[in-house]
């Protein structure tokens, strides 16, 4: 659990938290991959068009919380872009690559993810190679960690530890959105994924019932695979403690025009059951917790 001074007394331009002190469910929903914010120093380093860097955007996810303010429940929103740096990352992911003054064994052995191009600092992607002229200084990305990532890490941490303390329990949404997946098979692909690191960030029963909500709204859904979660779930999701995290990816042809750029027709349905999954959520883990006997109350 962060120690340090209450979240609501922590204001940044980096990210917004909403919600919290009046907050009449243990959820929270953030929202890390959404930001639209671009330093000078990332565009002018940029070897591709505005555009290509934002296609490392979970685009205009952000804007499907707007319901989720009359059911009481918080909401953590990063306004820096992804490609300044990537919160679903640890610190410790840094693409030596992506260093211009320290030498390589100055970083631990790169995660899949790093060696793909998707580190702390996204370095490439797959149809458009190299994204940056030249390197970062050490320096500066260690900036980005002290001025954003740590910052962010610690507010949610404290966000969800005062939750717990008024609740008894906490759950954190981690809301992305992901392109349309191909079919595997004969089966249809997933609209939804949900993450739970393989059962390591929320209680079982809770998924579950995650799962039979979101099948029941008319999607297909499943679990952890493509996407389990990341760095986020590993830090924030401690269902022993009755802190509950879930990652949910969401297909953004379901909210965005075919352009996948701009808002859809579907952007209002996909909000209601956004919401409609925090409030079925939130009723299961507070009666729970009222009767310890029904399954996911905090331990």
């Amino acid at each position: 659990m962060d120690d340090a001074p209450s979240p609501a007394a922590m204001p940044s331009r980096h990210f917004s938290l909403e919600g919290l002190e009046s907050a009449r469910l243990p959820v929270l929903v953030a929202v890390p991959h959404a930001g639209r914010d671009y330093p000078d120093e990332i565009l002018l380093n940029s070897r591709v068009a505005p555009e290509i860097l934002e296609r490392l955007e979970d685009r205009h996810a952000d804007m499907l919380l707007p319901d989720l303010k009359h059911l009481g429940c918080p909401t953590l929103v990063a306004h820096a872009a992804r490609a300044w740096i990537d919160l679903n990352r640890a610190p410790s992911e840094i693409d030596p690559q992506m260093v211009a003054d320290a030498p390589r064994t100055a970083f631990a052995q790169p995660s899949a993810k790093v060696r793909g191009g998707l580190g702390l600092v996204p370095r490439r992607l797959a149809d458009h190679g190299e994204l940056w002229r030249r390197p970062f200084a050490q320096s500066a990305i260690a900036g980005r960690i002290a001025q954003l990532h740590d910052p962010y890490h610690r507010t949610l941490g404290q966000a969800l530890a005062g939750l717990k303390a008024r609740f008894g329990c906490a759950l954190l949404i981690d809301l992305h959105s992901m392109p349309p997946l191909r079919p595997e098979g004969s089966a249809k692909p997933p609209q939804i994924v949900l993450g739970d690191r393989f059962g390591r960030s929320a209680d079982a029963a809770l998924c579950d019932l995650a799962l039979r909500t979101v099948s029941r709204a008319g999607f297909e859904v499943a679990l952890n695979h493509p996407y389990a979660g990341g760095y986020v779930l590993d830090r924030h999701g401690r269902p022993a403690r009755g802190i509950h995290a879930l990652q949910v990816e969401v297909d953004r042809s379901l909210y965005l025009a075919p352009d996948l750029k701009q808002p859809g027709p579907g952007l209002s349905r996909v909000r209601t059951e956004i919401a409609h999954l925090v409030r079925t959520l939130a009723d299961d883990m507070l009666r729970a917790d009222r009767d310890p006997g029904l399954a996911i109350a905090a331990e």
